[in-house]
């Protein structure tokens, strides 16, 4: 289904609401990403992350009649996929595993249609080192860093996302800059927009996962 310019979240939530529960797709496309990248900034795992964002979508929908309209219904959203991955890495803990380095996908779309295998390469080589350098910050600064600088939130979007006031936010990537200053930021400043990337094929896989579980809406009385 493709994303409908002219409807805002709110008509997309009124029609999934009113019964229309395939629009529900317009929203996963919308912020798979976002939530992605959100979930693995606090697991560290690509597939905990997909797993944790798929719950997070059945939970949103299972609940969208709780959705007040008082804040964003992106920073909702986010906020249900940052409890399902805590909530999935509090498990983990609990199980006493292992947390594992995982490697990024090797198969990867082109950004830049005109780029040379050697650009394309040198490319990913770079963003891989800045994700690794992100993964090793601790969580409350790999988390607001993610939002920040990855996925480009506003401070005070962030600040509503993680439940933090706007001058914790500020402070945290502040001391998340420092930690990667080691010449590592300056230089792939110009790659965070491809860092963490979401592949189509995994949008793919996480909507039809999420559309297969979805029950049907009842209708209002």
């Amino acid at each position: 289904m493709r994303d409908e310019a002219g409807l805002s979240d709110e008509d997309v939530v009124a029609r999934v609401r009113s019964g229309d529960s395939a629009v529900f797709e317009i929203l996963m496309r919308r912020y798979n990403q976002r939530l992605f990248r959100a979930a693995r900034a606090i697991l560290r795992d690509d597939a905990d992350a997909e797993d944790a964002v798929q719950q997070a979508y059945l939970a949103a929908y299972a609940h969208l009649d709780q959705f007040a309209g008082t804040a964003r219904f992106s920073t909702w959203l986010t906020r249900i996929a940052i409890r399902e991955a805590l909530g999935k890495l509090r498990t983990r803990k609990r199980r006493g595993e292992v947390e594992l380095d995982v490697q990024q996908e090797e198969t990867m779309m082109k950004d830049e249609p005109d780029e040379t295998p050697e650009q394309y390469a040198n490319r990913r080589e770079l963003s891989g080192l800045l994700e690794a350098a992100v993964d090793q910050l601790p969580e409350i600064y790999r988390v607001v860093f993610m939002m920040r600088e990855v996925e480009q939130l506003s401070t005070s979007e962030c600040a509503e996302v993680l439940e933090l006031s706007e001058e914790a936010v500020k402070v945290r990537l502040h001391r998340a800059r420092a930690m990667l200053r080691d010449g590592l930021f300056a230089k792939v400043d110009k790659s965070l927009s491809s860092t963490f990337p979401f592949l189509g094929a995994r949008c793919d896989r996480i909507v039809a996962a999420v559309m297969a579980k979805l029950p049907p809406r009842r209708l209002p009385d």
